[in-house]
């Protein structure tokens, strides 16, 4: 696979920047885009759907052509720390872009002088802007999990149904129409409490008990950081798929039960490898549709990942392919391509294409277009005859 980071024809994912922003948006803490300002009117105006309607302290730095050619970290420093006295959040961090990437800023030494300061947990991300929105969002949770969420004491606390966390959910992936709430709707109705939601829907005290689960699911790619953290320290088991469609979501559901009895982690919903149908997007929820589909309808189906994917997955089956000219070869004998509508001008013209919007490829542009597979698959199904 060829690594060019050049879109001839197609547009791009989300910025790994804007995954960290994405990730800690609801969690009452601070981020900071370190440049000089595009990168943060790029987020608010195309990444983050909550913007307008939730408040977040998400800044940018307004890096300096001299201050980054001469290296003043001090100013960097200086500000957040004056602005994390004043606003008092809960934690801060500092996300990089293009720039400092090409003057070799050391986030982690930088986050140590602001909490040093300040007595304000920092992190620092050396995100860069050239990976997808996964990276960033993965990274953020993973710290998350390492840095805030202790054992609980449980004591006289009576759970109804198996307790889980659910990791990776964004709005990058889910947009803002209820997804979230409906997963967890879903998996109370299925005997299973949801703790926490990582991250929309739940504060950062809720993901603090998340120690507390006898599992977690993991719906994108964005929770599997989170999800190795939690593992490593608790061991706590995961098991990664969304919950598309009535058949996939018991199988998914089973293999939930299974993993909390006995400790093993799971990865399913890889598709048919030589199937003509054929899903593009992030890899979590594309292989999960993909399955879904195959189930239903008995018409083998495949995924492919546009984004960054964790090797757990590309080692089951699911093809990895950032760019264009990496992606059109796997769509050259497809007859059904299911993705954002971005993607028509690669898909042959021989092939029928479905539109399935994603808010980390096209943005706003069509979010009210957008549907919500958890709760309305066999309408998506229906509409579209597959």
């Amino acid at each position: 696979m060829s690594v060019k980071q050049t879109a001839r024809i197609i547009s791009t994912y989300a910025g790994d920047t804007s995954g960290v922003a994405s990730a800690l948006f609801e969690l009452g803490g601070m981020t900071v885009m370190h440049d000089a300002s595009g990168c943060n009117s790029t987020y608010n105006t195309h990444d983050e759907p909550r913007w307008y309607d939730h408040d977040s302290l998400v800044f940018i730095s307004a890096l300096t052509e001299v201050e980054a050619m001469l290296g003043d970290d001090e100013k960097l420093i200086g500000d957040v720390v004056k602005a994390a006295r004043e606003l008092k959040p809960a934690f801060v961090a500092i996300a990089g872009t293009p720039i400092p990437m090409m003057t070799g800023v050391d986030f982690a030494a930088v986050a140590r002088q602001i909490e040093d300061r300040t007595g304000i947990p920092s992190f620092g991300f050396d995100t860069n802007g050239m990976r997808s929105y996964v990276w960033g969002a993965s990274a953020a949770l993973a710290a998350v999990a390492e840095r805030f969420v202790t054992v609980q004491d449980n004591q006289g606390t009576v759970q109804k149904g198996i307790p889980v966390n659910l990791l990776g959910l964004t709005p990058l992936d889910f947009s803002v129409l209820g997804a979230d709430a409906a997963m967890k709707d879903l998996l109370e109705a299925n005997g299973f409490s949801v703790l926490s939601r990582w991250a929309m829907g739940s504060s950062l005290d809720e993901l603090k008990k998340s120690a507390s689960a006898a599992v977690n699911l993991v719906v994108s790619g964005a929770g599997m950081g989170a999800a190795k953290v939690l593992k490593e320290r608790f061991g706590t088991p995961y098991v990664v798929g969304t919950p598309v469609g009535d058949r996939y979501a018991e199988e998914l559901f089973s293999l939930l039960r299974k993993s909390a009895d006995d400790g093993e982690c799971r990865v399913i919903g890889i598709g048919e490898s030589d199937a003509r149908r054929v899903v593009i997007g992030e890899g979590v929820t594309a292989c999960s549709l993909a399955r879904a589909l195959t189930l239903e309808s008995g018409v083998p189906t495949r995924a492919v990942s546009a984004t960054d994917t964790d090797p757990l997955l590309t080692a089951s089956g699911c093809p990895m392919a950032v760019d264009e000219d990496d992606l059109a070869p796997l769509l050259k004998n497809a007859e059904t391509v299911i993705a954002d509508p971005l993607y028509r001008p690669i898909v042959p013209k021989t092939a029928r294409f479905v539109p399935l919007p994603h808010e980390g490829f096209s943005g706003r542009m069509f979010r009210r277009d957008i549907p919500d597979l958890i709760r309305d698959f066999n309408k998506f199904r229906k509409e579209f005859d597959l």
